[in-house]
């Protein structure tokens, strides 16, 4: 089923932002205030905030208060979600809320901080004082008549209040969590723990400092990350990027010259970082960018590691496979997405 959220709130509280960020979520856009502009322009009148208003108030004096809702629901499709702005007068919101798929949004801030906002947008007819915006507001919050804006009445029928006070980040945050209370498509999800820790090990990998491959592994206990390692040349030793290692820096052929590279593996590293700050990680998981070459894989199995799960697979991992295999060890291959 469909979602329409609908947003009411004071001028300059934030509802337009909103708007603008559910429709990067894939909203369509419809306005109470639309049905009014095309009014104005189908007479040939210039658009004001006045002259919407006047015109607004008119339309729902002539053809009854929820004229606008009706206006603007005949022009939603069933498959589509929407945010549905601009609703101004309790009836509207009555006539909206009949759908069961409809959601009232109450969007504030406090007056201050809303004049300091329309002061920056520099909008032809805005008050220039904080009392004259205060003054529109108020017959905007109680209009009187049944026809007229009634935004306190409007607010008091609202299925959600946002306060929109802070950076865009809270504002954005609050309306996730509204979306995810509404419908099941927009509840964020959550990584699997092979997503989790391989995501981990290629941030660390990163830090390799060797100019052929960059490669890393984390050691995993418990669902805890307890040491993480990456290739390069030793501790004390001159970077490979900046010519530590001969071997790497002469760009040798993929499988040769073994001997002669300085630099230390991501499995090794980890391993080895756990011995030297004094880490047990016997019966632990773990996860590595690449499969293990044979010296990894005798190092992880005297280690007591029980599971590799590795990204990529590495050139020379055959002989490797059947050492951890015979071991024992699990391995299996968890390939990242690409984002």
């Amino acid at each position: 089923m469909a979602i329409l959220v609908g947003l009411t709130g004071e001028n300059c509280a934030g509802k337009g932002t909103v708007a603008e960020y559910l429709q990067k979520k894939g909203f369509y856009y419809l306005s109470l205030s639309d049905v009014i502009r095309e009014s104005l322009a189908d007479e040939g009148k210039e658009i004001t905030r006045e002259a919407l208003i006047a015109k607004g108030n008119f339309m729902r004096a002539e053809d009854g208060a929820d004229v606008l809702a009706k206006k603007t629901l005949a022009k939603v499709q069933a498959s589509k979600n929407y945010v549905i702005d601009s609703i101004r007068n309790p009836a509207e919101a009555k006539a909206l809320l009949a759908r069961p798929e409809f959601v009232l949004v109450y969007v504030t801030a406090l007056p201050k901080l809303r004049f300091e906002r329309m002061k920056k947008r520099r909008r032809e007819g805005d008050p220039r004082s904080f009392e004259s915006f205060l003054a529109i507001e108020a017959r905007e919050i109680d209009g009187g008549a049944e026809h007229k804006q009634r935004l306190r009445d409007t607010f008091a029928l609202a299925t959600k209040k946002i306060v929109n006070e802070g950076a865009f980040r809270d504002l954005y945050s609050q309306m996730d969590s509204l979306l995810a209370d509404l419908s099941s498509d927009f509840k964020p999800t959550r990584p699997s723990w092979d997503e989790y820790f391989m995501g981990i090990a290629q941030v660390v990998a990163t830090r390799s400092n060797c100019i052929k491959r960059q490669v890393a592994a984390v050691i995993v206990k418990e669902k805890r990350v307890v040491s993480t390692g990456y290739n390069g040349t030793p501790r004390g030793v001159r970077n490979c990027n900046e010519g530590g290692c001969v071997r790497c820096n002469g760009f040798a052929d993929s499988g040769t010259k073994l001997d002669e590279c300085v630099c230390s593996h991501g499995e090794e590293n980890a391993i080895v970082q756990a011995a030297y700050h004094g880490i047990a990680i016997k019966g632990t998981t773990i996860y590595t960018t690449f499969s293990p070459c044979l010296t990894c894989s005798k190092m992880i199995t005297n280690a007591g590691i029980v599971e590799v799960v590795y990204n990529e697979e590495y050139p020379l991992n055959e002989t490797a496979a059947k050492l951890l295999s015979e071991a024992g060890i699990i391995l299996r291959q968890y390939r990242l997405k690409q984002h």
